[in-house]
Parts: structure tokens; C-alpha cells; sequence
């Protein structure tokens, strides 16, 4: 497969599951959200969309890098890992959107957490820069778990 394909695939791929569960988040952020209380560092709603764009491109950019791996063992665990952490992804959002579900989500993204750490790890295995580019990923979540817990306590 060209290299090139590939790279737009690895690219794409996470925007759309992104794009995707951005539905749930999309039907809910001007209604039920605007209900709830939040904390204090609630960041303004105009600043996810750029936040999460940002990083599905690095996770896309990071899944090419391994791709373009050799066929290894470590490289079948780093793309397990790289769908379970997208897999959890894409279902936070409805838990705590669609359904309101805050505690399961809290829990739920606490997996996520988890995931993305076992993928950092994996993809370091493969290729120090593709790791690296998870680390503002694994950041951006460490805080959204805050995030989600502090809503989940505050209401």
C-alpha cells in the first residue's frame, strides 16, 4: 500500500470516530451541559473541537509511524492498544452526552487513561517519537478525568 495512503488513512481514521462521537457531545453541550455545575477550570466549550482536532491528527500521525513498522509482536500489541484506547474513546462521549451517565463515564475515562498508557508504552517499544506524540493526548485526558470527576462530584 502506498505510503502515502496509508498516512491519510492513519490520519483519517481517528477524526472520524472523533467526528462521530463529537454527535453525542454536539446534541447535549447547549442543553443538558449547560445544566450541570462545573468547576471552577472548566474550560469555554469553543476550545474542545481545536483541542481534540489537534490530537486525533497526532494520534493518527503516531499510528502511521507504527504501520510503517516492521511486523513484530510488538507492533500487533501497539495497534491492539491504539484501538482499545479509540474504541473507549469514542463511547466516553455518549456515556456522558447522550445518556448522562457521569459516574460510568468518570469510570469509563479512567480506562481510557489507562489505555493510552499501555499504547505510549507499546508504541515506545516501536518508536520513541510516536510515543511522544501521545504524551499531549495522555495530558489532555489526565485533565478531562479531572474534569469529569469534578462534574460527576459537583452534581
Amino acid at each position: 500500500m502506498n505510503r502515502y495512503f496509508k498516512l491519510f488513512i492513519s490520519i483519517l481514521s481517528p477524526l472520524i470516530i472523533g467526528s462521530l462521537s463529537g454527535v453525542a457531545t454536539a446534541t447535549s453541550v447547549k442543553t443538558w451541559y449547560v445544566t450541570l455545575n462545573k468547576p471552577f477550570f472548566n474550560p469555554p466549550n469553543y476550545l474542545f473541537g481545536p483541542v481534540w482536532t489537534t490530537l486525533y491528527v497526532l494520534m493518527g500521525i503516531s499510528l502511521y509511524m507504527i504501520w510503517q513498522s516492521p511486523s513484530t509482536t510488538s507492533k500487533k500489541n501497539a495497534m491492539i492498544a491504539f484501538c482499545l484506547q479509540l474504541f473507549l474513546n469514542f463511547w466516553w462521549s455518549f456515556l456522558f452526552f447522550q445518556f448522562h451517565l457521569i459516574g460510568i463515564a468518570f469510570v469509563e475515562i479512567v480506562l481510557i487513561w489507562i489505555s493510552i498508557f499501555w499504547m505510549i508504552r507499546e508504541f515506545s517499544k516501536i518508536n520513541t517519537i510516536a510515543a511522544y506524540l501521545q504524551i499531549p493526548y495522555l495530558l489532555w485526558v489526565s485533565f478531562a478525568t479531572i474534569l469529569n470527576g469534578s462534574i460527576w462530584w459537583l452534581n
